[in-house]
């Protein structure tokens, strides 16, 4: 089955990866961070921000799949700060009618400073 890698127009253009690889209706998509289209950091400081950012950046690469965030069968956190855990689980619970699957791991640090949270999701479309 060949993969169809996907850089939706509506998210910033990455250099060196894809954000979503499709595999007939299994779907993976990059951890998502808080950086708008034009490449800047949204919400510094502000953990609900940067999560509602990558959450929409989610529902964007997932729909440029075919999909909605309802097909999200599994998510993978990085956070770097675990005072910031209740702001995450606000923007989340916001996001989510049913939440996935879910595994959150605490890291030292993400590609730039002012980043407080990666997102990276799983999804199968029409399951």
């Amino acid at each position: 089955m060949p993969i169809e890698f996907i850089n939706p127009d509506a998210i910033h253009q990455p250099t060196g990866y894809s954000h979503v690889a499709k595999v007939g209706n299994h779907v993976l998509i990059a951890g998502q961070v808080a950086i708008d289209r034009s490449g800047e950091v949204v919400g510094i400081g502000d953990i609900e921000a940067q999560t509602r950012q990558a959450l929409a950046k989610l529902d964007e690469a997932i729909r440029a799949a075919g999909g909605t965030r309802k097909d999200i069968a599994a998510i993978r956190v990085y956070m770097i700060n675990r005072d910031d855990l209740p702001g995450m689980r606000a923007a989340c619970g916001d996001f989510w009618e049913t939440p996935p699957a879910s595994t959150l791991l605490f890291i030292s640090g993400l590609v730039l400073p002012e980043l407080l949270i990666e997102i990276e999701a799983v999804a199968v479309i029409d399951a």
